[in-house]
């Protein structure tokens, strides 16, 4: 029997599948090089990763849901992500 993926599914997959792969070999690189400082350079490239990856998840997922979400759900879910990234981004 032949299971069909949802469009909306299968992009979410893929970009979690390659969100970690960059991290993975971002983790490589780091031991590559063995300099903090350029694997504190690394690490904050991956800063920008990481919400970014969250943002388009999220997104893609709404908008495959978007005809089976309340509207005020769908505000609560960004207000939620947008208090993630302030949070991440707070000293």
């Amino acid at each position: 029997m032949m299971t069909i993926i949802e469009k909306s599914l299968l992009a979410m997959a893929i970009l979690r599948v390659l969100s970690g792969s960059i991290e993975v070999c971002a983790g490589l690189l780091m031991l590559k090089f063995n300099s903090l400082e350029k694997a504190f350079y690394i690490n904050t490239m991956l800063a920008l990763v990481g919400p970014t990856v969250l943002i388009v998840t999220t997104a893609i997922a709404l908008f495959g849901l978007a005809d089976k979400i309340p509207v005020t759900r769908i505000i609560c879910l960004f207000t939620g992500i947008t208090l993630i990234i302030i949070s991440s981004h707070v000293k």
